[in-house]
């Protein structure tokens, strides 16, 4: 039962507004899905922080970190989020705790987002509409879209009242008994993971550079490291954007001269093709 001023209405809106809907629309390689994010939970951090416009800003800047999701949870994350919000503004969990939380929903939320709705209930819906588009039926373009968007937009209404009523209740009784904590330090760690992970996949280059030949056996420089730590080089890169933009290098910058290490790396042969 909510005794705050968030309304299930709210909810109900934050789940189909422009930013919700639009989760993929300002899409960057910066920080992906943070400026959708933040539109999405606008309205409720302005009722929340009503009487509290620094509040209402350090919010607006808490919320366009690095976000990305399977977009149609992205509400249920708004709805925790704003559970959270809500506790901030009476000062029992620090903004840490909030950012901690969204980076520990982020991975485990996609893996089963994208399976379900990537993986198979897209391409069921595919299945079925090409069948009847090629017989002529235009029922295929119609069951496609039917089939497709009414459980992705059931799941962000339901996803949105329950992430809330799940931060609203749960969060608050873990306050209580002393185990926000202990989620935390598991949200830290969880998120420390989905960070690695992400910078073993989406960050990658392959090192050309030969040790040693035997015969038909060929060490190489990129095998060495594979062997000490699988994506080291991808890790490596990661944090040394990091330090970089701590340092206010503008992100452009980064972006050609990384382009510009790639073009050279592999005209000479240090990096594969």
């Amino acid at each position: 039962m909510m005794t705050s001023d968030i309304t299930k209405k709210d909810l109900t809106k934050m789940a189909f507004n422009q930013g919700s809907l639009g989760m993929e629309f300002s899409w960057n390689y910066e920080r992906q899905m943070h400026i959708a994010f933040a539109m999405m939970v606008n309205s409720n951090l302005k009722k929340i922080y009503a009487n509290d416009p620094e509040g209402y800003k350090e919010a607006l800047a808490r919320h366009v970190e690095f976000f990305n999701i399977t977009p149609q949870l992205a509400p249920f994350v708004g709805g925790v989020v704003t559970s959270m919000e809500e506790m901030k503004a009476r000062g029992e969990v620090e903004d840490e705790a909030i950012s901690s939380i969204k980076t520990a929903l982020m991975g485990p939320l996609s893996g089963i987002g994208d399976s379900i709705f990537v993986g198979c209930l897209r391409v069921i819906a595919v299945g079925i509409g090409i069948s009847l588009a090629q017989a002529g039926n235009i029922m295929g373009a119609i069951l496609y879209f039917l089939i497709y968007n009414i459980p992705c937009f059931m799941v962000r209404y339901f996803g949105a009242h329950l992430g809330y009523n799940i931060g609203f209740n749960y969060l608050k009784k873990m306050q209580e008994n002393g185990l926000m904590d202990k989620l935390l330090a598991a949200a830290s760690i969880l998120g420390v993971m989905v960070i690695g992970c992400m910078s073993k996949d989406m960050v990658w280059t392959t090192l050309n550079i030969e040790l040693s030949r035997v015969g038909e056996t060929v060490t190489t420089l990129q095998s060495i490291l594979d062997g000490i730590m699988p994506g080291l080089i991808g890790l490596g890169g990661t944090w040394l954007y990091f330090y970089l933009l701590k340092k206010k290098i503008n992100p452009v910058l980064l972006i050609l001269g990384t382009m510009v290490i790639g073009v050279i790396g592999s005209y000479f042969g240090i990096l594969a093709g």
